[in-house]
């Protein structure tokens, strides 16, 4: 049986720490100066309440650090101040810069271990998939906890940060798309279209992010697809509509502008293109 003090579960901490439960591992929560939510939904995973921190870090050998990605530091830097010398693994949505900072100038343990988790919340026949890079021993330590359970272990290497880069590249994707139908669908109500584009979304077959060998296809295009955007952008200024998505998207078209139709670019180039943002 492994001890983890769990940092601070909200709904997906909350399920990750009934999976470690269910494993037949010790959960820990810190209850002092949390919400009533918070601690009842540590109570509800099977987590055991400690008073403090320091009480919780003595009977652990392994600190899961899940919040919201703006605290990830400062609860990095409470759990390094208490010279915890145990595996640290955080699996917050942050960026590879702030993990290898956290592991290099906070070091809240003896190792740091970089996580992210893709899908729902475990549990109720979800299975959930969680990514971990770090050094071997303090990784297969973490791994050890979900054996058998409905979080899913992959491995991605060594360095820390990598996990958290696949899922800003994910998210870079998922959350900027869900956005983009919040404007769509905003615009489309105004001018009363609403119904037509949904319509029109529904026979629509695209597999955007798992087809990247389309890519090129659209720098093809971006000589006229950026010109559409600002026109999209105008339409939206017009009816008081965020326009930055927009803009944005012509800007980073305007880096494929000079390869008008050229649909056989290797999709390497395309790619480079975007880091460099000069022409090929």
């Amino acid at each position: 049986m492994i001890t983890v003090t769990v940092l601070h579960p909200g709904t997906m901490g909350a399920a990750i720490t009934a999976e470690i439960v269910a494993g037949g591992h010790e959960a820990l929560t810190v209850a002092k100066g949390r919400s009533e939510n918070t601690w009842l939904r540590g109570r509800e995973s099977g987590a055991t309440a400690c008073d403090s921190l320091a009480e919780a870090l003595s009977r652990s050998a392994v600190v899961l650090s899940v919040c919201p990605p703006q605290a990830a530091e400062d609860v990095a830097v409470a759990v390094a101040a208490h010279g915890f010398a145990g595996v640290y693994a955080d699996v917050n949505a942050v960026s590879p810069q702030r993990v290898r900072r956290i592991a290099d100038e906070i070091r809240p343990g003896s190792a740091v271990v970089d996580g992210a988790v893709f899908g729902q919340p475990p549990g109720e026949g979800r299975a959930t998939r969680l990514y971990l890079a770090g050094v071997g021993s303090a990784v297969e330590l973490v791994a050890s906890l979900f054996t058998d359970s409905a979080l899913h272990v992959c491995w991605v290497g060594d360095t820390p940060g990598s996990a958290s880069a696949l899922k800003m590249a994910f998210a870079s994707y998922q959350k900027a798309a869900r956005t983009l139908a919040g404007i769509a669908h905003a615009l489309a109500d105004i001018h009363g279209v609403g119904d037509q584009l949904t319509a029109e979304a529904e026979v629509m077959v695209s597999e955007i992010l798992s087809d990247p060998e389309y890519l090129p296809s659209v720098a093809a295009r971006a000589w006229r697809w950026a010109p559409e955007m600002e026109e999209v952008a105008d339409t939206l200024r017009a009816a008081d509509l965020p326009t930055d998505m927009a803009e944005a998207a012509a800007r980073v078209l305007a880096f494929w502008e000079q390869h008008k139709d050229q649909n056989d670019l290797p999709v390497a180039d395309v790619l480079a293109q975007l880091r460099s943002g000069r022409s090929m």
